[in-house]
């Protein structure tokens, strides 16, 4: 008997692997985003161990999956590691080799925004480049990079005193640091660490924000189309995720968030392109708001009222929503952020089956005027890029997920400076801007538009303090990009040049704290401020 036992423990033994070994370094970031990668690369940059966890199998996040025109607002307030980005994206393109659809000297001209001579920066890139500039970054820093990790959200993080010490992920591995950095679209590891965050938006008066909560826009932006399956018959029901009745009263806060799309990326070039298939699950009703908006516009651009088709190089396109109907999947946004990894694969399906399924629709569907179908069949999927992936852009455009409650929340207010802030990490100066949010049909029958506002805003500081939780949640945290900011505010901050940069003051705030151990919220802003200004930030208006 003792021999069988022991027989079945060897055979165990055998098949059974041991747990891998905690992994440690000083400063352990979540989220190859790149205000992640500009976290690792300005913390190992400061000489301290970092290592870097990206969730899904590439790094880059959106702009290396197809949002390739920057948006930046103004280009003066570009600074430290996105500056050094944008650098070195126009150096990659200085040389012709890499221009393989067109030239330099025909690309430039296509598009005046694509670059700033003055500061030897390219703003416009393919999706690829991002990808390989980001990861050269984090190569030449010595940061360790691992990839399709993901965090076990349950019961993975391990807090002591007030502090992170570890966290696993799904396959058992363990990551222990000093400081860490929630750098992904989500927050998840803020939101497992226990720090207050919010989702949706918040009322008007929680903040006294004049353009907060529950937003609707003029009843004549969408009465030219009928919100009926059969149009102008209300028996006939109403068509896909048109709400029977507003969301609720003008400025009250909810749970909801604005859209989220894929940033396309196309080609019209023959060599290079794939046709865009017909995706499984179409239903060309999903589109019938689509057609009737278009068919009551004949005369509007193609480029003003589908998708945008701006230029990036070797004759692709970085294709963002537009005007009323477009690539947004308006309503299907707002359980991502809480959403188990299975149900945010699937929340991902219905948004690729949507956008496709509009390019389809708009190329093949014969109600769709000839001269459409023509003008939208001609572009289709880029061959070069994402080719493990159906030459489909990877990441869905996460507009907005949690947003920390932190020691300072960004406001309304602060984005026209109407308070001083005493520790700048970073400028922001991008409009403030949300995308539709709900569709519903008014008591007269008419299709309402919610949620989406434009503001104007001149460039002002985001403060430290927004990157850090309350001293009560998490004392060894930083979190820059679902940083402590409203809904309306977030609008705002939320583009991939400021992430890197308070990605980089995330990466400069930890390692300084390894010095002491002092906790995040205590970090030295005088400290802070000269490590941000050596590395070539612009903290000032």
């Amino acid at each position: 008997m003792k021999r069988v036992v022991l027989l079945v423990l060897l055979v165990a033994s055998a098949v059974v692997p041991l747990a891998a070994a905690p992994r440690q370094a000083d400063v352990v970031v979540y989220g190859g985003t790149p205000g992640g990668v500009a976290s690792a690369v300005q913390a190992a940059r400061m000489g301290r161990s970092v290592i870097l966890i990206e969730p899904n199998g590439h790094l880059g996040g959106v702009i290396a999956s197809g949002l390739g025109a920057s948006d930046i607002g103004s280009r003066s307030t570009i600074g430290g590691f996105a500056l050094e980005f944008f650098r070195r994206i126009y150096d990659y393109y200085l040389d012709p080799a890499v221009w393989r659809q067109e030239t330099r000297a025909a690309y430039v001209p296509r598009h005046p925004d694509t670059l700033t001579e003055s500061f030897k920066a390219q703003w416009f890139f393919e999706p690829h480049v991002a990808e390989e500039i980001l990861r050269r970054l984090l190569n030449e820093a010595g940061v360790d990079v691992v990839v399709a990790q993901r965090l076990n959200r349950e019961d993975g993080v391990r807090k002591q005193d007030g502090r992170i010490r570890e966290f696993q992920t799904e396959d058992g591995q363990v990551y222990q640091g000093s400081y860490f950095i929630d750098a992904t679209y989500e927050g998840d590891l803020m939101a497992a660490a226990g720090v207050s965050y919010i989702v949706g938006r918040e009322g008007e008066s929680t903040y006294n924000e004049p353009l907060a909560g529950i937003r609707f826009l003029s009843a004549t932006r969408a009465a030219h189309v009928s919100p009926y399956v059969v149009a102008g018959d209300p028996s006939s029901g109403l068509l896909p995720r048109i709400a029977t009745q507003p969301p609720g009263w003008e400025g009250e806060g909810d749970h909801r968030v604005q859209a989220y799309n894929f940033r396309l990326c196309l080609t019209d070039d023959p060599g290079n392109r794939v046709p865009v298939p017909q995706p499984e699950g179409y239903n060309p009703l999903e589109y019938e708001v689509v057609l009737r908006h278009l068919l009551a516009n004949p005369s509007v651009a193609l480029g003003k009222i589908l998708f945008k088709l701006t230029p990036m190089p070797n004759r692709k396109t970085d294709s963002n929503n537009t005007n009323l109907f477009s690539t947004d999947y308006v309503g299907k946004s707002y359980a991502w952020a809480e959403a188990s990894y299975a149900e945010r694969e699937q929340i991902w399906k219905e948004h690729r089956t949507y956008d496709q399924g509009l390019l389809w629709f708009l190329a093949n569907d014969p109600r769709v005027p000839a001269a459409m179908r023509e003008a939208v069949g001609k572009w289709g999927l880029p061959k070069d890029e994402f080719a493990d992936n159906g030459h489909w852009p990877r990441q869905l455009y996460v507009r907005e997920a949690r947003r920390m409650i932190g020691t300072h929340v960004m406001t309304q207010a602060d984005t026209v400076r109407k308070f001083r802030i005493p520790d700048p990490v970073a400028l922001a100066s991008y409009s403030l801007d949300s995308h539709l949010v709900s569709l519903f049909v008014d008591k007269q029958g008419t299709l309402r538009l919610e949620g989406a506002f434009g503001e104007g805003a001149s460039a002002y500081p985001v403060c430290y303090q927004a990157l850090v939780p309350k001293r009560r949640d998490c004392l060894n945290l930083l979190v820059p990009v679902c940083l402590s900011a409203s809904h309306v505010a977030y609008g705002s901050i939320r583009m991939e040049p400021v992430f890197m940069m308070l990605g980089q003051a995330a990466g400069a705030a930890a390692a300084i704290a390894t010095e002491s151990g002092a906790a995040v919220q205590d970090v030295p802003y005088d400290q802070l401020r000269a490590h941000l200004l050596a590395a070539g930030a612009r903290l000032t208006l």
